[in-house]
């Protein structure tokens, strides 16, 4: 499975973006998706999660009510609404993705490249 995140870019403090993840590849066998973030010289962080129906979602503590995770399987595609954005949501934002393979009966995690987003105070 490929993951490609789109929608990063520069935006002031109050401000809003609206991040994109596109898979492709073995989509059908994709379970769980989520958000991460990583800013330099910090571990890599989860900020919103959601469950291959979509029916579940769960945020961290810091942006919970400012973000809204969704996904539409239809498009293969997950999205993450960013509001009320704070300088300190400055990071680059990864799109991680759990997949089930049949053969090994494993579950098997994938990543995107990474998006910056940049709030300016």
């Amino acid at each position: 499975v490929q993951l490609v995140e789109s929608g990063g870019g520069l935006v002031q403090a109050g401000g809003s973006l609206r991040l994109s993840c596109a898979a492709s590849g073995s989509t059908s066998s994709i379970n769980a998706m989520g958000w991460y973030r990583q800013a330099p010289g910090k571990q890599r962080e989860l900020v919103a999660h959601i469950t291959g129906g979509g029916g579940s979602t769960d945020y961290a503590d810091s942006v919970k009510g400012r973000f809204t995770i969704s996904r539409d399987n239809a498009k293969n595609t997950m999205y993450l609404q960013m509001n009320s954005l704070k300088a300190e949501d400055t990071d680059v934002y990864y799109c991680n993705a759990i997949r089930y393979v049949l053969e090994g009966d494993q579950y098997l995690e994938g990543w995107g490249q990474g998006t910056l987003g940049t709030v300016c105070s």
